[in-house]
């Protein structure tokens, strides 16, 4: 993708995410993030009914009179998007890939940190870590977030046309065993390794974002592990055609981590069956597994609006607050 595309995406994405997250996205993140945890604002003198444990036994001691430290929620929130970039986020059957779904849900949350004042940063990853933005504020802070999750590894429209045509080639892949490694680290995707690189770098809690196809094994102890000391929530990001096939006949499917390629027929009602049964089965059992280890699961279909599903996600963990 040539820097004048790059560039024209970027300004689409924030023309129409920014009056999502001015209309509906703005409140419901204040209303689920903020006032997480409490910090120092200041000292001041004993009034009766203060709690006496509260009492700054230091101040007042210098001063001869009785002070109490004040409290306030703390306001500043550091928000960390972890977006997978493998190659099976090119695939898109529609007008957008799973790559271009995942670039809009991460400028729809790095617009609603940066509106209330929030750092945000960005990991990419796939086999290993490509690339890590510092948390840091600003509107054109928030852009380069957007762009590099855009970008990253597309060159050319040539080029790009030619990776959402090898994603599709590459549909079944995920029906396959994933037991083998691949020589090329942007062919799948280590969540594990990932997590642990987060941990590694972001000392202080945070609210992370995982947003991937989740097509990878082993990575719950990691999971659990940030969950522990962040809060982590998991974004499914899917494409139609990996949960339903139409029936077009025979066709030719190429098996991204061995590249055999075989022949289908899609015309079958039992292929078709089979191909449901086993999506729907591992979107199924991916939410059973987050819930388990207590982590807030987010599922978006690339085809449709990146919104409605934040929305839901928002006023589900809202309610379950207040309760």
């Amino acid at each position: 993708m040539l820097a004048r595309d790059i560039i024209r995406r970027v300004r689409e994405i924030q023309v129409r995410t920014g009056r999502q997250v001015a209309d509906v996205l703005a409140g419901e993140y204040v209303s689920v993030f903020k006032g997480r945890g409490m910090e120092f604002d200041e000292v001041r003198p004993y009034i009766p009914g203060d709690d006496i444990r509260t009492i700054d036994w230091n101040v007042t001691a210098r001063v001869g009179a009785p002070y109490v430290k004040r409290f306030v929620e703390e306001r500043q929130l550091t928000l960390n998007i972890m977006a997978d970039v493998s190659r099976s986020q090119n695939f898109g059957s529609g007008d957008r890939s799973k790559r271009e779904a995942t670039a809009e849900l991460c400028a729809l949350l790095a617009f609603s940190a940066i509106r209330n004042d929030d750092k945000v940063g960005l990991t990419l990853f796939h086999g290993g870590i490509e690339q890590f933005i510092p948390p840091r504020k600003g509107q054109k802070h928030a852009l380069r977030v957007v762009r590099e999750v855009l970008a990253h590894g597309l060159d050319t429209p040539a080029e790009e046309q030619r990776k959402k045509a090898e994603g599709r080639r590459r549909l079944f892949s995920f029906f396959r065993s994933r037991g083998r490694r691949l020589d090329s680290l942007r062919d799948h995707t280590d969540i594990g390794q990932a997590l642990e690189f987060i941990l590694s770098v972001n000392v202080r809690k945070s609210v992370c974002f995982v947003v991937s196809d989740f097509f990878d094994a082993d990575y719950e102890r990691a999971l659990r592990a940030a969950n522990r000391k962040h809060d982590v929530i998991a974004v499914l990001v899917t494409d139609p055609r990996e949960l339903e096939i139409p029936p077009t006949g025979l066709i030719a499917v190429e098996d991204s981590e061995s590249g055999r390629t075989q022949l289908v027929d899609t015309s079958s009602s039992a292929f078709r069956d089979a191909v449901r049964t086993t999506a729907t089965t591992r979107v199924d059992e991916l939410g059973r597994r987050m819930r388990r280890l207590g982590i807030d699961f987010i599922h978006v279909d690339a085809s449709k609006s990146v919104v409605d599903p934040l929305v839901k996600f928002f006023r589900m963990r809202g309610r379950r607050m207040r309760g």
